[in-house]
């Protein structure tokens, strides 16, 4: 089945004005800006003496949020105000010595919840729980952000029971506001019962290039209005949840085949591409009052000829996102001990130091720093001297606690401390999972449409059927449809050199026996040991989960080919309901130069 992309999206955008019509009303009503820049010290002194504040006073005092946000700035230690732009995430089950030291004894702002030793979510809640009780025993009682990287799809850092969805190409494939919109709410739902409060989610990198392997599937597509509605629907529906959505990776991953991980990408699109292009998605976020945006390590030479790493970037931050576009919100660093940050800069303490000057408000690393590493020494050191830099600090964890007080002050905010008596009853939620499945059927593509389709569990009877493919999920459910004595073959997720060459002389052997053939496709290696069928002339049925370019080329030789976007057992339970007959997949990938097979 094969539609246009352009009509589908005129279609979408008709359809849809009113959904994101009534969003913006209701953005509208519920948000205040916050404020772009903050006051002078003077004006702030000044203003905090209109009200007569206790000597006794904390964050959960009773007063206005702008007085005081400017009161407990005012009262604060410059230790007390670096450890407040900071995040840290942890490695292990349960919290360091080292990072418990860190929020008892310095005030850490925000911690980050990454995907290690996260299968226990009851211990992920404990954790919570201590971290939150930890900061409220401090003077001023400010309590954590806790964040992670729950976008849906492939990037699940709380596993678990947590719901495994279909994430937001399939988001994408099914063109709806209304389900990026419950995406975002049910996922930030599951998250609100373990105790964290801010999601970096959604994703609006646009999937520019095809080769791109840090993005892929985590893309709404490759048109930009197309991303930033989907997007802003996302953001609207976790923040109905309660949980702080997060636009990531300002200013866009999606033009490249590198990882930023590793090394800085250097993207080479001119000015009027990038402000045509990549800024799309985050101008209709702006609009919608998005609360935070995660800065990448990125670097776009002809928009800013030095070069510099957007994170690192004034250009970027300052003078782009918050006086260009008017962005008054969180600005939120990538991973900092990531290299495409920490090489550019020459050390960590210099990333920090430039993230600070950039404009950035929170610094996220991966690892918990040392109590005495450079990074923070050399920058309180730099704050005792230069005042412009204390300045700098002083702003940014003005706009950490201000929106803190805004936020946990709410009446919708998550609570501080997780009900461990809840987790159980609401994870997986109930209503999500039935969603899920849903919006998995409604995503569903039908790439190419063989004499093989449907493939019905009656027609299959009569035939020989090889299951092909590296997850268990997907072999459950081929044989929950086709039944439980279905044959398979079955190799390792992930393959490296050795297991491909080896599985690639055994499956045509395999296959040879069988009539049909129904094969999984989930990254290159899987790619390789499948493509040794297209010269047995049998009748194969290409699953695509994950990036759909790995299937492009099959359409040449394999009878059909379904696209489900995801490994997630809704995908590929839908994709076997759609090769069944169940219904008929009505998904359109939204990728133009993919789409006219």
């Amino acid at each position: 089945m094969c539609v246009d992309l352009k009509a589908r999206l005129t279609i979408f955008f008709k359809t849809t004005i009113f959904f994101v019509f009534s969003l913006y009303i209701f953005s509208c009503n519920q948000k205040k800006s916050l404020p772009e820049v903050l006051p002078l010290e003077e004006e702030q002194t000044a203003k905090a003496k209109t009200i007569d504040f206790p000597e006794h006073l904390d964050f959960w005092s009773d007063y206005p949020n702008e007085e005081l946000a400017d009161e407990l700035i005012r009262r604060m230690s410059d230790s007390e105000l670096l450890s407040q732009i900071f995040m840290f995430g942890w490695a292990g089950a349960e919290p360091s010595p080292l990072l418990r030291e860190w929020v008892s004894e310095r005030g850490l702002g925000s911690i980050k919840i990454f995907g290690w030793n996260t299968d226990d979510i009851h211990q992920v809640a404990r954790s919570v729980k201590e971290l939150q009780q930890r900061s409220q025993h401090r003077d001023l009682r400010i309590p954590l952000f806790v964040a992670t990287d729950q976008e849906g799809g492939w990037i699940r850092h709380v596993k678990g029971e947590m719901s495994d969805t279909p994430g937001n190409l399939a988001v994408g494939a099914s063109a709806l506001p209304a389900d990026a919109w419950k995406t975002g709410y049910y996922i930030a739902k599951e998250l609100r019962v373990l105790g964290i409060n801010m999601n970096f989610a959604p994703a609006v990198d646009l999937y520019s290039n095809l080769k791109s392997t840090v993005i892929g599937p985590r893309s709404f597509g490759e048109n930009p209005d197309f991303a930033g509605i989907l997007g802003a629907s996302y953001a609207a529906g976790s923040e109905a949840a309660g949980v702080i959505p997060t636009a990531k990776h300002y200013p866009g991953h999606g033009d490249t085949g590198l990882d930023s991980h590793g090394k800085l990408p250097v993207i080479d699109v001119d000015y009027n591409t990038f402000m045509a292009r990549e800024m799309v998605p985050f101008k209709y976020l702006i609009r919608e009052n998005i609360p935070a945006i995660m800065s990448g390590h990125l670097s776009f030479p002809n928009v800013v000829p030095d070069g510099t790493p957007a994170s690192l970037s004034k250009a970027f931050l300052t003078d782009i996102l918050r006086s260009q576009m008017g962005f008054e919100g969180l600005i939120i660093t990538d991973d900092m001990m990531m290299n495409g940050a920490t090489m550019y800069a020459g050390s960590l303490s210099a990333a920090y130091r430039m993230a600070i000057e950039a404009g950035n408000d929170i610094l996220l690393s991966s690892t918990t720093a040392q109590l005495s590493e450079p990074l923070w020494t050399a920058n309180l050191e730099r704050m005792q001297s230069n005042e412009k830099f204390r300045s700098q600090v002083k702003e940014a964890a003005r706009r950490v606690i201000f929106y803190k007080l805004k936020y946990f002050k709410s009446k919708n905010a998550v609570p501080l401390y997780p009900d461990a008596d809840k987790i159980d009853e609401n994870i997986p939620d109930r209503e999500g999972q039935i969603f899920f499945q849903d919006q998995a059927i409604r995503a569903t593509t039908l790439y190419k449409k063989g004499s093989l389709f449907p493939l019905t569990r009656e027609a299959a009877k009569e035939k020989r059927v090889l299951l092909v493919g590296p997850l268990s999920n997907f072999i459950a459910a081929g044989k929950a449809c086709y039944g439980e004595d279905t044959p398979i073959f079955k190799f390792d997720d992930a393959p490296g050199p050795i297991h491909i060459d080896w599985m690639s002389r055994r499956l045509p052997g395999m296959a040879s026996g069988y009539d049909v053939v129904i094969a999984l496709v989930d990254d290159k290696g899987s790619a390789q040991i499948i493509s040794t069928l297209k010269n047995l002339g049998k009748h194969v049925v290409i699953f695509s989960t994950m990036a759909p370019t790995f299937v492009s080329e099959m359409t040449q030789w394999a009878d059909t080919v379904i696209i489900g976007y995801s490994w997630s057992d809704f995908s590929i339970k839908a994709m076997f309901s759609a090769l069944a007959g169940d219904f008929e997949p009505e998904g359109v990938l939204p990728l133009s130069s993919l789409s006219s097979k």
